[in-house]
């Protein structure tokens, strides 16, 4: 009825709702009337109910009371109900008092009373079997968890994410868990109840919880950490050592912004343990953005360049070109890939950016939109020691990407840099810099060339520190050591590095190419991540110790081995010269760029072309120098 679709459910909730009401009505009247009453309305009662139940089929339709499922029943399901009935309580006031007592009877046929009787009942009718079936639900739920031999699992954070989680297993969503107590960071939560399971006290709270668990024949063997868990004043650390010493299972539930599925438990990472909160990322912007878009990823087996790719396909990207030269990593994100829900066009090549010609016949043959260009070599130790290789790729190889890009009609180039280009002292720093300005003068050449012709293309750099968990960081080097029980090793003290998850890096590259191609051509193209407080890296030894249920200084050592050649102290997000803009763009800053001409650009390259083919060190890092006068670098 009115375009209700019509299922074996829903005839049974409708036939339900409709028959409770004709109950409501009559049972109203029993409770109101005595014997003589009821004769005097009986008649009129039998003609009036069978109106009335339809009327109130169309208002139940009209609020919605059979859109919903009665084993997920909660507030909003009751509200609905409770507008329908007082709709209906109200509709027969108005028969009453308008319509039928002064005109027909000249006296009440319900009254008062008896209707707001009828508004009570019917309100239980209503919505006590729907509370009474997702109850049932509810034990048998419960009763499969036991029968399963479900983990005993205690909960950890504030009462809006427990409850997410407690839903879910309610719901049957996630399986293998009985919650049998929750540990929460607020005192207002103490000595109360969430959904039946009690709150035994704070993290500092587990041992304890354990044992007393423990009294009463329960043995918990899981701890899962929610989101707020992680807050920045929880000691998430702590606890997780704590939690790892008494044997138990540890897991997190991931928040929504993860991008994943928050209903699936994960195991817990050194990203959850960020000494700050993440950035806040507008994803209908990025949606739109690459909706229906042509993308490249050069570098796309990698760890920035996957996750790139795995991003612009859930944003809407229609189609995808992954340029990668490494066979096993370019087979690897395609394995990644494939799991995703979304399928659009993908070519995957195998293929160096140094190779000038591959990299232009790619470009033409695919037609990009957008170029992502995350194809590096980044091992600051490494790239001292193999300098002519760094300026082969990450010089080299960007010129070709930027210019394949320009000749294939791409609307734009994202070069993925790094805050070691800022007033370099290695290599790597010297040659992304030196990238970053090529970048920015062959922009700045479209841009004067424009006038009022088709927009411009645009180059820009994203510059952004250390990403954890990456390609030869030092999260994964730090949990080699620890598994190896020991010592890990830090190079100074008083290191410092800024960090960023991979999801987090890449999802802000994304937004600050979309800001590069607003509506109004900007006047920057060198953009940077904003990391909030840079992290001693002894700090995230520390932290990485203590995830793995050790103490720092007593299971595992720390020892200090010195800065390496290439390495400073602290990293430097803008250079002297570069003006910062505030760009209004959460998580992003940028600079306005000061770069040579084009023209000095390509004369430096073909230097730095003719002092690779004789092998000079002196003269690359002479041309260098010239090209990035802050760059202090020394050829040994």
């Amino acid at each position: 009825m009115f375009g209700l679709k019509i299922s074996t459910r829903k005839t049974l909730v409708v036939g339900h709702d409709l028959l409770m009401t004709a109950a409501a009505i009559v049972a109203s009247f029993y409770a109101r009337f005595d014997a003589a009453g009821l004769t005097v309305r009986a008649h009129a009662l039998l003609l009036f109910l069978p109106g009335f139940v339809a009327y109130a089929g169309i208002i139940y339709y009209l609020f919605h009371l059979y859109e919903s499922k009665w084993r997920f029943a909660s507030l909003p399901d009751l509200m609905n109900i409770l507008r329908a009935t007082t709709v209906l309580a109200v509709s027969l006031l108005i028969v009453d008092y308008v319509l039928v007592a002064p005109n027909a009877l000249g006296h009440f046929f319900f009254g008062k009373v008896t209707i707001a009787l009828y508004w009570i009942l019917q309100m239980v009718f209503l919505g006590g079997p729907r509370i009474a079936y997702r109850y049932y639900r509810f034990s048998r739920t419960r009763h499969h968890a036991l029968k399963e031999n479900a983990n005993p699992t205690l909960v950890l954070g504030r009462a809006a994410d427990v409850e997410v989680l407690l839903r879910a297993i309610e719901s049957g969503a996630v399986k293998k868990i009985r919650p049998v107590g929750i540990l929460s960071p607020s005192s207002a939560d103490h000595g109360q109840f969430m959904r039946g399971i009690p709150v035994l006290g704070d993290f500092a709270r587990l041992e304890a919880a354990v044992h007393d668990r423990a009294q009463r024949g329960i043995i918990v063997s899981r701890v899962v950490f929610t989101p707020s868990a992680f807050a920045a004043d929880a000691k998430a650390e702590t606890t997780l050592m704590q939690a790892r010493r008494l044997g138990l299972m540890v897991n997190r539930l991931p928040s929504f912004d993860d991008g994943g599925d928050p209903l699936r438990l994960a195991p817990v990472n050194v990203e959850d343990l960020l000494l700050r909160p993440s950035v806040d990322i507008d994803y209908s912007r990025l949606d739109h953005f690459l909706r229906g878009r042509s993308i490249v990823v050069t570098g796309g087996g990698g760890s920035i360049g996957s996750e790139i790719c795995d991003r612009v396909i859930t944003f809407g990207a229609a189609r995808l070109l992954i340029i990668e030269n490494s066979e096993p990593a370019l087979h690897a994100v395609l394995e990644t890939l494939a799991t995703k829900r979304s399928q659009p066009e993908i070519v995957a090549r195998l293929a160096d950016v140094r190779d000038r010609d591959r990299v232009f016949r790619l470009m033409n043959e695919f037609g990009p939109d957008i170029v992502f260009h995350a194809a590096a070599l980044k091992h600051v130790p490494l790239l001292e020691c193999n300098w002519d290789e760094g300026v082969k790729t990450n010089v080299f190889g960007s010129v070709n990407v930027a210019d394949a890009a320009a000749a294939a009609g791409a609307k734009a180039m994202v070069m993925i840099s790094t805050d070691k280009a800022v007033e370099p002292v290695s290599v790597l720093g010297a040659t992304k810099r030196f990238a970053e300005m090529y970048c920015q003068a062959l922009d700045a050449d479209f841009a004067r060339h424009a006038h009022a012709g088709p927009r411009a293309m645009r180059l820009i750099a994203v510059r952004f520190g250390n990403v954890l968990a990456s390609h030869g960081s030092v999260v994964p080097k730090f949990k080699a050591q620890i598994d190896a029980g020991g010592p890990v090793t830090v190079t100074h003290p008083d290191m410092v590095r800024y960090f960023m998850t991979i999801r987090e890096a890449c999802d802000l590259v994304v937004t600050a190419a979309s800001h590069a191609l607003g509506p109004q051509r900007s006047d920057v193209s060198v953009y940077v991540l904003k990391m909030g407080q840079p992290v001693k890296i002894v700090d995230l030894a520390e932290r990485m110790i203590r995830l793995a249920g050790l103490e720092p200084g007593r299971d595992i050592d720390i020892v200090f081995t010195g800065a390496r050649p290439g390495e400073r102290m602290q990293e430097i997000l803008f250079a002297r010269e570069e003006p910062e803009v505030e760009i209004g763009v959460a998580g992003v800053a940028a600079a306005r760029p000061t770069q040579p001409p084009i023209d000095a650009m390509r004369g430096w390259l073909v230097m730095l072309d003719q002092a690779l083919s004789r092998d000079e060190r002196e003269a690359i890092y002479r041309v260098l120098r010239d090209a990035v006068p802050d760059f202090q670098g020394v050829a040994a």
